[in-house]
């Protein structure tokens, strides 16, 4: 259980991310909008994103120094600012130049204050402890589309999307901000803040390039799948005969299978460490694929796979944020991570399409035959590096 301390941190960091994940998943709700007001057209409006998407994975590799010289707790600070500043400029966009720009900006500013950075801090904080607590922001942060979603629309129907911008832009300067400045601990504070990072089993020995490779090459891997196949599951199951009202229905199923398996996941994850979590859902992925290609349209088939592949997805997730955990100790997890982020934001974001060429021109089955083989590759690579681990540990065990 944890102290008071650690779940002050923990309702911190969950609330600002709640609140930047959900400002930024604007297009979903209000695309239609942006389109008529700025004379673009839809696939462009939904382009922003994109484009804040492939800026993220360039400027989380460009932070790495920032994130090891000032700590976590300062960069995400900085980060909210940035973050207001494209809110402004999206505000007071009238054609694509500036609306781009501003994604461009909310770009840098994830990578400075979203996901990775908080589990920067968390690892700041915990060390290798730090994936229970990850997976319990993993849980709350699972919900911020459901929580904005309907925020954002009742606002732009409210004031104008414009005047939502410039709210949101209020809620980074007035709210994360300070949040993060009075709320989270400074670095230097982050020792005696729990006990949690010198209870913890440090990784045994650093990972060489052939694991670091095979760790960022399975995390770019899901990343492909998890972002493309999110983007288009509801185009795929139309595809496949699914009534319109039926697939957006059963589409939205995915969001609950992915934070149910969260849960669990956390209830039951202190039990093993972030790779054998990873090899799970790895396992799991496979398997939703061949359901739905063996059985489909048929119902049981589709909602077999959404259950399989939400849940798969879900947990996986979590397993991307803690599996450098077990290699990395506190000073080199954030080099890591944010040299992981770095290709798995860039194929992330040419995902959706990809996948929506291929299913317009090919077919549902070769877009999932797509998903297949990506899966099994994951799989592959991460049953490889657990192998090279458990190797590296027998032979420091013998040596000791």
């Amino acid at each position: 259980m944890y102290n008071k301390k650690i779940l002050s941190i923990l309702v911190v960091l969950a609330v600002s991310q709640v609140i930047g994940w959900g400002t930024i998943s604007l297009p979903a709700v209000i695309g239609d909008r942006f389109a008529r007001d700025l004379s673009l057209s839809l696939p462009a409006v939904f382009a922003g994103s994109t484009t804040m998407l492939v800026v993220t994975g360039v400027a989380a590799l460009l932070l790495t120094d920032a994130f090891v010289a000032y700590g976590a707790r300062l960069v995400m600070a900085a980060g909210t600012v940035v973050a207001a500043a494209g809110f402004v400029l999206l505000a007071i966009a009238t054609g694509p130049i500036v609306y781009f720009l501003a994604w461009v900006i909310l770009g840098i500013s994830g990578a400075a204050t979203l996901s990775t950075a908080s589990y920067v801090f968390l690892n700041e904080m915990a060390g290798a402890a730090a994936k229970r607590p990850i997976s319990a922001l993993l849980l709350v942060t699972g919900l911020s589309s459901s929580i904005f979603w309907p925020i954002t629309a009742a606002l732009s129907a409210t004031v104008g999307w414009r005047s939502t911008m410039l709210i949101y832009a209020g809620l980074m300067v007035l709210v994360c901000f300070p949040l993060y400045i009075f709320g989270l601990p400074a670095r230097h504070e982050l020792a005696g803040a729990n006990s949690m990072a010198s209870a913890a089993k440090r990784p045994a020995t650093a990972p060489g390039k052939t694991a670091f490779l095979l760790l960022a090459s399975a995390v770019t891997i899901h990343g492909f799948v998890s972002w493309g196949f999110s983007s288009i599951v509801i185009q795929l199951l139309r595809n496949m005969g699914t009534p319109d009202t039926r697939a957006v229905q059963l589409g939205s199923l995915l969001g609950v299978m992915q934070v149910s398996a969260r849960v669990l996941d956390y209830v039951g994850g202190a039990r093993w460490d972030g790779l054998t979590t990873g090899l799970i859902a790895a396992s799991v992925l496979p398997i939703s694929f061949l359901v739905l290609m063996i059985g489909a349209p048929a119902s049981f088939a589709i909602i077999g796979f959404l259950a399989l592949y939400g849940m798969a997805n879900g947990v996986m997730t979590v397993a991307n944020a803690t599996m450098p955990l077990v290699f990395y100790d506190q000073a080199d997890y954030a080099r890591a991570s944010s040299r992981i982020a770095f290709p798995r934001n860039l194929v992330a974001a040419a995902a959706p399409p990809i996948l929506v060429s291929v299913l317009t021109q090919s077919g549902s089955d070769a877009v999932l035959t797509i998903g297949l083989v990506c899966t099994l590759v994951s799989l592959m690579l991460l049953g490889t590096l657990r192998f090279i681990h458990r190797k590296a540990a027998a032979r420091l065990s013998e040596a000791a």
